[in-house]
């Protein structure tokens, strides 16, 4: 097989990026662990969700600004390079890298799961390794591929969704005879609004922001889109209304639904609804949507890992090998390393479940604030440059730079922060800070390696006699 250097090509169209953007923040986050934050916070889990999302659409708008002015498959990570300095590109870079090929050995053993409970005969390291394999092959065959699985995997999420809000405006207004219309009971009679106190909505936040990581992938996707500036643009703006319908409207018609504190509720929120509705089969139903959902991010993950893979080579921070494509203009080497690790990640979950897969897990739960973090930063750097050398340039542009900006950045560290004083959220705030610190002194050794061979081989062809025998 043939091989030309770096040069992806624009295989997705843009309702593939459209339905990738859509469906970015619906994942099984959603529809099982909303169910957590609504058991720790009450119905205030309505204000985390809104808090973590305000957070998130700031950020998104600074990327959007960034991306539109240079589209680029790194996206945040060439950003962090260029405003903060090489380091900071090389961490964020794997650290994201990291976090995603986690994140498909996640969905794999979850969907795993799912499909075991249809086929127990089959085991579920089996169906979990035949799901990474099968994604594998769509995101190795095209761009195009990997767009139109995406695209199908979307529109299910999103009609299942929409019927799902549909169906419990019906309940609250009364358009159903046989439900009696909750008002704003469960909202107020079960210990009030907010029962566990202001900080259990804070608590929240800290929470619910990882669910939202993945509305940033339209941003990596664009670069291998026939317009990418229009595709950018038109994705992350969409990002305020997509968290307020499937996330805030999701959230708002479960705890006006069912009781906060209800142990149905608890367990998985919107089988609890739609048996309520006394619709047949609710739970096989939620599980085929989960699945999908499982898929979908398994599907973006592979994607999304080889996209920042493959521009970690370019830059020279992962082998050359990486940024090779194939004759479909597929980074087909960086989707098979991802794939590989994620591969590995998946058999520890098996065989050391309590060690090295937890280890895995926790150093990559605090990635995604930390990207946001450098994507802030880079934000505040990059616009004052840019501004100076080309203030026309900017076809999206920050609200209220730069205050907002400062003060996106200190809300994330005070969410950070506030990781480690949460028992659930501490060990990931300790080995993602860990993990963090390693990759970034990974990087000063690496520096330091490639300085002493370069000089070593420009002594050796100055003939000097200080220069080592390699």
């Amino acid at each position: 097989m043939k091989h030309q250097q770096e040069e992806l090509k624009p295989g997705l169209k843009q309702r593939h990026l459209t339905m990738i953007s859509l469906s970015g923040v619906i994942g099984a986050g959603l529809f099982v662990g909303s169910g957590i934050i609504i058991g720790q916070t009450g119905p205030g889990a309505i204000l985390s969700y809104v808090l973590a999302g305000l957070i998130v659409v700031l950020v998104m708008r600074m990327l959007g600004e960034m991306a539109t002015v240079n589209p680029n498959t790194g996206s945040f990570a060439v950003y962090a390079r260029e405003g903060i300095g090489e380091w900071a590109g090389f961490t964020t870079g794997w650290l994201y890298w990291f976090f995603w090929v986690i994140v498909i050995a996640l969905e794999a053993t979850a969907g795993a799961a799912i499909i075991h409970s249809w086929l127990p005969s089959v085991p579920v390291w089996v169906i979990s390794l035949s799901l990474i394999i099968l994604l594998k092959m769509t995101n190795i065959f095209s761009v195009k591929s990997f767009g139109e699985f995406e695209y199908w995997f979307s529109i299910i999420k999103i009609i299942s969704i929409i019927l799902f809000l549909c169906l419990g405006v019906a309940v609250i207004l009364g358009f159903i005879p046989t439900i009696k219309p909750p008002g704003a009971s469960n909202l107020l009679n079960f210990g009030g609004f907010i029962p566990n106190g202001l900080s259990s909505v804070l608590v929240g936040v800290a929470i619910v922001f990882h669910a939202f990581v993945g509305v940033e992938i339209p941003a990596i996707a664009a670069g291998e889109t026939s317009d990418p500036v229009k595709s950018v643009r038109s994705a992350l703006n969409s990002v305020v209304w997509r968290i307020l319908i499937f996330y805030i409207g999701s959230i708002a018609i479960l705890v006006t639904l069912l009781p906060w504190n209800s142990a149905s509720l608890l367990k998985s929120p919107f089988v609890a609804v739609l048996e309520m509705l006394g619709i047949p089969s609710a739970a096989l139903i939620m599980n085929i949507v989960i699945l999908i959902a499982l898929l979908s991010c398994l599907n973006s993950g592979l994607y999304t890992s080889s996209r920042m893979l493959f521009s970690l080579a370019q830059k020279g921070d992962a082998p050359k090998l990486f940024s090779k494509v194939s004759k479909n203009g597929v980074p087909i080497f960086a989707v098979v390393g991802s794939t590989i690790f994620a591969f590995i990640s998946t058999i520890f979950s098996y065989v050391s479940p309590d060690k090295i897969f937890f280890f895995l897990v926790n150093s990559s739960g605090g990635v995604g604030i930390l990207v946001y973090l450098a994507i802030a930063v880079s934000h505040l750097r990059l616009r004052k440059r840019m501004e100076k050398e080309n203030p026309g340039i900017f076809k999206i542009k920050m609200w209220l730079f730069p205050y907002l900006t400062y003060a996106t950045i200190i809300s994330m560290i005070s969410v950070l922060i506030l990781m480690a004083f949460i028992d659930s959220q501490r060990p990931q705030f300790i080995f993602t800070m860990l993990f963090s610190l390693i990759v970034i002194c990974s990087f000063f050794f690496i520096r330091r390696k490639k300085a002493k061979y370069l000089e070593n081989e420009l002594n050796i062809a100055s003939g000097s006699p200080n220069s080592e025998k390699l």
